[in-house]
């Protein structure tokens, strides 16, 4: 069941991170792309211009980081489905009424 969970949890956040951040770094492709110059933007400064392979390789393990959350969730997922380590609990480790019908003793 934990896996099920992890395996929900996970892509969603790798969504939910590519959503919020993911602005951020889409600009470096395109300025390559167009213009063959880039620039880091501020909020309260000018622009400056800047190597454009440093930010692709940026945005390069930003997506990275997006894509294994979402694989390791997606691995997850089918490990939680498949799910048989639950049945495979030895007979000396059962507890309850059933204890005595799976043990090899009569």
């Amino acid at each position: 069941m934990r896996f099920i969970i992890i395996g929900i949890i996970l892509p969603f956040l790798g969504f939910l991170v590519l959503g919020l951040f993911g602005h951020d770094y889409q600009t470096g492709l395109i300025e390559t792309n167009e213009f063959d110059r880039c620039h880091k933007y501020f909020e309260n400064q000018e622009p400056i211009e800047v190597d454009c392979s440093t930010i692709i390789f940026d945005q390069s393990i930003f997506f990275g980081f997006v894509l294994v959350l979402i694989t390791v969730g997606i691995i997850s997922l089918i490990r939680g489905v498949k799910g048989d380590w639950d049945n495979k609990i030895n007979p000396e480790d059962m507890a309850g009424q059933d204890k005595n019908k799976n043990s090899d003793k009569d």
